[in-house]
């Protein structure tokens, strides 16, 4: 893998954001838990830090050299964090604002996807003042049933729903909107779920060994994917090589065209009637609970939880470090 394995010891005093005020401020706990035990495990001098009880400005202010975001969803993952970093100058893991921002809203990555040719399903964005009975009616005959709705910008599987029939177009718009003024609806792909995570910048990104998913008849939902024993995770995936190769290539085309940098993971259906992949996201801070998929995916490839939370946080930088800052006038101090 490109990420170098770094002394611990110079990596300085790490804050790990985690917590957080999203809705998916448990599974950030959850995360930033697993991340904090690992870095100290390996001798990095590492302290939780919970964005909604201390305000950013007392990194500086406690003497933290970097930051290791496992923070999920709004406030954490969507580039407000990441933003505020830049303005403090503390290097942090993963993608930069722009990025971050971009991925979080899964409207704005289908856009970049399509302008680059990659695959996704077919969609349709309902904005707030088109959460009206007859507009909601008509998704179905454009994106046939069933079909997904769900929240753009939450993780998760928060507020989603799977659509098949006419009558539960309402509720499913309902619990959307409950989260986010906009409604996506997608094109149901049939067929197989995996995920396939990256670690790295540019032409130095690598894909990592793609997962397969086998949820329970109720889905790969929040329950399911935190909280149960019920989903099968293989990996190796038991697929095609030619197959995995070609879903690697994809996320890898997927990941570099949205800016993405660090690590991310991206979420694919696999088509059972032409084997044909969709993207249908991609993860600026992917989870890493116990039942996360990066670290099971990362293990695949001959790396441990602890040489990866390293890794990472070895990564982490700016946009800019400094570069292309106005001057300071004549006779400042």
């Amino acid at each position: 893998m490109s990420l170098a394995r770094p002394d611990p010891r110079q990596l300085g005093r790490v804050a790990v954001l985690m917590g957080g005020t999203s809705a998916e401020r448990e599974i950030s706990l959850m995360s930033g838990q697993g991340v904090l035990q690992a870095l100290r495990g390996r001798g990095v001098d590492a302290h939780a830090f919970d964005p909604a009880q201390s305000p950013l400005q007392d990194l500086k202010a406690q003497g933290y050299a970097r930051v290791f975001i496992a923070l999920h969803g709004r406030g954490g993952e969507d580039g407000c964090v990441q933003g505020a970093l830049e303005l403090l100058q503390m290097p942090y893991t993963g993608s930069g604002v722009m990025a971050s921002s971009i991925c979080m809203d899964k409207v704005m990555t289908k856009r970049v996807w399509m302008a680059e040719g990659l695959p996704t399903p077919r969609w349709v964005r309902l904005a707030s003042g088109d959460l009206h009975h007859a507009r909601i009616r008509a998704v179905p005959d454009e994106l046939g049933l069933p079909l997904i709705v769900k929240p753009p910008r939450e993780g998760s599987s928060i507020g989603v729903s799977k659509v098949s029939g006419y009558s539960q177009m309402q509720g499913a718009v309902d619990l959307a909107a409950g989260y986010d003024p906009d409604v996506l609806c997608e094109e149901f792909i049939d067929g197989q779920e995996v995920t396939c995570a990256v670690l790295g910048h540019d032409d130095q990104a690598q894909a990592l060994p793609v997962v397969r998913i086998s949820a329970p008849e109720a889905g790969y939902d929040y329950q399911n994917k935190y909280f149960t024993d019920e989903v099968q995770y293989f990996v190796p995936s038991g697929m095609p090589a030619a197959d995995e190769v070609e879903i690697q290539r994809i996320t890898l085309q997927a990941y570099r065209s949205l800016g993405c940098r660090g690590w991310g993971r991206a979420d694919l259906m696999i088509r059972a009637s032409d084997n044909k992949p969709f993207l249908l996201e991609m993860n600026t801070s992917p989870g890493m609970t116990s039942h996360s998929l990066v670290p099971m995916s990362a293990n695949a490839a001959g790396i441990a939880y602890g040489e990866l939370c390293v890794r990472l946080l070895a990564a982490a930088t700016l946009d800019h470090d400094g570069r292309g800052a106005a001057p300071t006038p004549a006779g400042a101090p």
